[in-house]
């Protein structure tokens, strides 16, 4: 019988991201991340295979984040129109870790990550907006995300920075604790995230959303 609340909810995660000296590369290979930024599989506290390694980590350009998908036996299906419905990478960021409230503050954002376009091997990333905000945050741009993929027969890489000009209140001296929530979904695989998946409205409520610390 599956639990009702994952196990992952009731401790509340947190982690420590690597402090990156020198940027990792966004070539979208990951291969040359440092190990120490593979954040843990988390949903094996939920008796959940992975089937994506994520590493995560900063500095003062922004936050990286870094996906590696294996065991695909299909082709990538993206849509940069609708990214929440292919094959994609979504990254929701507070950057007051309010982890006491069930609405977006204008601190709240939510961010895609694709591996590959709609027509084409291209990766695409953008913004969009955080359902049911109590305050709207800015939308990130194209210009202040960048992002590489190396697709693969049974996968892919994806690298990416969520650059300061995309992180709404971004500081890590005075606000050093982030909520962070990752989830990589895919078509063929399922869901893999930090902590929740869509029963818990992880999209909309911050609560649900992991703490990550930002020291050197």
């Amino acid at each position: 019988m599956d639990a009702l609340i994952p196990n992952r909810f009731l401790i509340k995660p947190e982690l420590a991201l690597t402090h990156f000296k020198d940027a990792p590369p966004l070539d979208g290979s990951i291969s040359k991340w440092p190990e120490a930024s593979k954040l843990p599989a988390l949903c094996e506290l939920d008796n959940e295979q992975p089937f994506a390694d994520v590493y995560a980590g900063w500095n003062a350009k922004g936050l990286y984040i870094g996906v590696s998908v294996r065991g695909k036996s299909e082709k990538l299906s993206c849509d940069s129109q609708q990214f929440w419905k292919g094959d994609n990478v979504r990254v929701m960021t507070d950057m007051r870790d309010t982890r006491n409230i069930r609405r977006a503050t204008r601190f709240c954002q939510h961010f895609y990550l694709l591996p590959a376009g709609t027509d084409s091997n291209r990766p695409t990333a953008g913004g969009a907006k955080v359902h049911r905000a109590a305050e709207e945050g800015p939308v990130a741009g194209p210009n202040d995300l960048v992002i590489g993929s190396k697709i693969r027969k049974d996968g892919y890489d994806l690298t990416a920075l969520l650059t300061t000009g995309a992180l709404n209140g971004f500081d890590p001296d005075e606000n050093p604790r982030i909520g962070l929530f990752i989830i990589v979904e895919d078509m063929e695989l399922g869901q893999q995230s930090l902590s929740v998946a869509d029963d818990m409205n992880w999209h909309i409520d911050p609560s649900t959303w992991p703490t990550a610390v930002l020291r050197k």
